[in-house]
């Protein structure tokens, strides 16, 4: 029996998907730390996760049986994405399944804090009659700055221009405007159009950091700042202090640099208490239905990765959308090295194996080739394809349901 690792209270939709797939799951709440991590990943072949549990290096040179992960989530950053590839491990996230829910949330906040509905709300339960239109605003007529123009980006411009708003964005790569959307040339022209900027960039390293003083100090006067993307984008004390000063007029924040890993755990920030700021704890794509569709989405990826050899939508390894054939299929993760397609077919050869069908994607320094065969595994060749020095990862399935191999000579 295979066996399937989920952590962080992934949702229970993903378990029976796994399982029809013949994997035995253990389904746990919590995340683990490093060496937990490694001691549970003994003889598991999947891992799904969300965003607490941190897949390092060391815990895939460590796993050698791990074939998959799956990153219940948007992000990936918690996970070393090229130790992953060079290990043979594949990994999956849901790029599109909670984009609604993060939409929404960031429109409830948007209106909430131009209408400073935090303030009248606090005042109610401080038992103060506080009636009046000061600092309050409608959305419609005002100028949205959307900063990451991708799944979520896109997906917000579209409902703020219905809700009146005039919509402004910066991206790095070429984006397509939707509706009447218009695209800065700079980031700094959209701080000083925008009389609300709101973050939804990617994980990647490179965004580390990227908004701190020198951007707020462009945002316009009384401008409201959100951050429902990434902790550390955002510099929290230069945010903090122009709070304060009354530079912004408010703020929400969903995601911070350093979060607790657990629910009930403490936590602490120098946005707390803070003026007109909704902060809260990291639950952007964190409603049943997202959760629901993100527990389906990528429990049916890492199925289909181990039943097909399918790896479309990986974020990490050469994609190839594959099905089922009914024949033996070799799938062999290599070094993307000159030579390795003909040296692979001249071991079939060598063998008297007929290939009845042959994909081969590559992906930077990783190349995937598939290969549907009847009874190669009995000819020998499959012991000659993980000794090849490009070999990272061997893979078969047959009628005889054959075991994983483990990672070749070129893991590392």
């Amino acid at each position: 029996m295979q066996r399937a690792l989920l952590l962080e209270n992934v949702h229970p939709t993903s378990v029976p998907i796994l399982e029809s797939a013949g994997y035995e799951v253990d389904y746990r709440k919590g995340a683990l730390d490093e060496d937990e991590l490694i001691a549970a990943l003994d003889g598991v072949q999947l891992l799904g996760i969300r965003s607490k549990t941190e897949v390092t290096a060391r815990v895939l040179s460590e796993a050698t049986s791990l074939v998959g992960v799956g990153a219940f989530s948007i992000g990936t950053n918690q996970i070393n994405l090229t130790a992953a590839a060079n290990r043979g491990v594949a990994v999956f996230n849901a790029p599109f399944s909670n984009t609604r829910s993060v939409v929404e949330l960031a429109i409830a906040e948007i209106i909430s804090l131009t209408r400073r509905m935090t303030e009248r709300d606090r005042a109610l339960h401080d038992g103060v009659w506080d009636k009046s239109a000061e600092g309050s605003h409608e959305v419609r007529g005002r100028t949205l700055g959307i900063v990451g123009y991708g799944n979520i980006g896109s997906q917000l411009s579209v409902l703020a221009e219905n809700l009146g708003m005039s919509v402004i964005f910066f991206d790095t790569a070429e984006k397509l405007a939707l509706g009447n959307a218009r695209r800065a040339e700079t980031l700094d022209e959209l701080l000083e159009t925008a009389d609300i900027v709101t973050l939804h960039v990617d994980g990647r390293s490179g965004n580390a950091g990227l908004f701190g003083e020198k951007q707020f100090a462009r945002m316009k006067q009384g401008s409201i700042f959100l951050n429902l993307c990434r902790g550390f984008v955002v510099d929290v004390d230069s945010l903090a202090e122009h709070i304060r000063s009354g530079h912004l007029s408010g703020a929400a924040v969903d995601v911070f640099p350093a979060e607790p890993k657990k629910r009930g755990d403490a936590f602490e920030s120098v946005l707390r208490g803070l003026p007109n700021v909704i902060l809260t704890p990291h639950v952007g794509g964190s409603t049943e239905e997202a959760q629901e569709a993100i527990g389906q989405f990528v429990a049916k990826k890492l199925s289909d990765y181990v039943t097909t050899g399918s790896t479309m939508l990986s974020v990490n390894l050469p994609n190839l959308q594959l099905e089922h054939t009914g024949v033996g299929r070799i799938k062999l993760l290599h070094r993307n090295v000159p030579g390795v397609l003909a040296t692979v077919n001249q071991i079939f050869a060598d063998h008297g194996a007929n290939i009845e069908g042959q994909m081969l994607a590559t992906r930077g320094d990783v190349g995937y080739v598939v290969t549907d065969i009847s009874d190669v595994t009995e000819r020998g060749a499959s012991k000659k394809l993980q000794a090849l020095e490009s070999t990272i990862r061997l893979r078969i399935r047959d009628a005889f349901e054959r075991p994983e191999f483990p990672p070749g000579p070129a893991a590392r």
